[in-house]
């Protein structure tokens, strides 16, 4: 079992961790912005679940294997650049669907809870994040390494996600006043589809 101290620390470091605005923080905001709330919460509900995986695969030695071959992380790296450059080219070139009179949003919350997952599990840095992590905070004489990884990633997965709760709130608060301004809906996806570019070439230009 974990000692109770190290785990205050590491919740912590995880708190402070996952409010430092970053891709997932950006993706969060982005998605709340245009399409709300709900949608937001959906986004960091992928991610989150994303990082379920995460935890799942440093737990399994996967992210050990991604780390130790550079054709595996490159392959997996520049997929994750294309989905995601892919899907900011798609919120570029789309006509904008929202509807006043409706409240018709351009991304509805299982699709953004699919495209977030996907993001975040073709992120070879966050399997290594993981990996190199996690280990950090096990004690082996505190008894089985697998089941102190499996609640560490689990505890970090629930704190990021309590943190794109708030994320969400806050912009899908902002999205609904700015969603009022027809030129703010005219551009609205093309901020998005640039914020989705920007990450997917931030991704692809990365080392390990």
């Amino acid at each position: 079992m974990i000692d109770q101290a190290v785990l205050i620390t590491y919740s912590l470091i995880v708190l402070g961790f996952v409010f430092i605005p970053g891709p997932a923080t950006l993706l969060t905001v982005a998605r709340a912005t245009t399409s709300g709330t709900k949608v937001g919460i959906a986004t960091g509900a992928g991610i989150t679940a994303g990082d379920i995986i995460h935890t799942i695969m440093a737990v399994v030695g996967i992210s050990a294997i991604i780390a130790a071959s550079a054709t595996l992380f490159s392959i997996v790296k520049y997929l994750g650049a294309a989905y995601l450059v892919y899907l900011g080219i798609k919120a570029i070139l789309e006509k904008v669907p929202v509807d006043l009179g409706q409240g018709r949003l351009p991304i509805t919350a299982p699709q953004a809870f699919r495209q977030a997952i996907l993001a975040e599990v073709l992120n070879p840095k966050t399997a290594l994040f993981f990996l190199a992590f996690l280990p950090q905070f096990v004690r082996p004489e505190n008894g089985y390494v697998v089941a102190q990884l499996t609640v560490l990633g689990v505890l970090f997965a629930t704190i990021g996600f309590f943190s794109t709760i708030v994320y969400s709130v806050a912009a899908g608060s902002l999205g609904s006043f700015l969603r009022r301004t027809p030129a703010v809906l005219k551009w609205q996806g093309k901020v998005v589809g640039g914020i989705y570019c920007a990450l997917g070439a931030r991704l692809a230009l990365q080392d390990r």
